[in-house]
């Protein structure tokens, strides 16, 4: 669509099966996602939500769900929300900057995650931006400094630690296994005693142990 039209117009039109964005009062229409591509969206949210449930540190929220910043309103793949910031988050957008954004790079998609979202979501003040490329097995890591992204971390592989989600890291290797590692396993090696005594009091809530 070439037609300007408001965000809440856009809001209005869209819905929750709508691959679309609003960028400076257009509408730009984005192709269906890969299949590898999808299965590293959803372990990222796994692992980092699984994460960010045990330490009370906020919400994590995949795709499709809006972003909207001063000049537009995106979807990304994966963004974590602060507890701090929690009050931006309405019933089907992010009103305001996210703490942290993941994009995973597809072929249709790069020009956009390296191009303009990069440089929208800096003026926005998203504090910490991922890049995933699964199909080149290449991280970028980039955190705000004043007005600008600061390249933190990029590789094939290594430890990553997150600036935006308190005492999180990654093993980049991870996202590059095929299949996939399991989550509660990665939970345990990064959350350690914590949130090992986590899932303790979940199961006693729900009944599977006695005190």
């Amino acid at each position: 669509m070439h037609m300007r039209v408001s965000y809440a117009e856009f809001l209005d039109w869209a819905d929750e099966d709508t691959l679309a964005e609003w960028v400076e009062g257009k509408i730009v229409i984005t192709s269906p996602a890969l299949r590898r591509h999808q299965t590293v969206a959803a372990f990222l949210t796994a692992l980092l939500g699984g994460y960010v449930e045990a330490h009370g540190l906020g919400s994590v929220l995949p795709a499709p769900f809006q972003m909207k910043l001063s000049q537009s309103g995106r979807e990304p793949d994966v963004i974590f929300v602060a507890t701090v910031h929690l009050a931006r988050l309405h019933s089907n957008y992010l009103n305001g900057p996210a703490d942290l954004v993941v994009e995973i790079v597809s072929p249709e998609s790069a020009g956009r995650d390296r191009g303009d979202k990069f440089y929208e979501y800096a003026a926005g003040g998203v504090p910490e931006y991922w890049l995933l490329d699964p199909q080149a097995q290449w991280v970028e890591f980039y955190v705000l400094e004043g007005a600008r992204y600061r390249l933190a971390y990029s590789g094939q592989a290594g430890v990553y630690h997150a600036e935006a989600v308190p005492g999180f890291w990654l093993e980049v290797a991870w996202l590059w296994q095929e299949p996939l590692p399991r989550v509660d396993d990665l939970l345990l090696e990064i959350g350690g005693a914590g949130y090992a005594q986590h899932l303790i009091a979940r199961l006693r809530q729900r009944g599977y142990l006695s005190d």
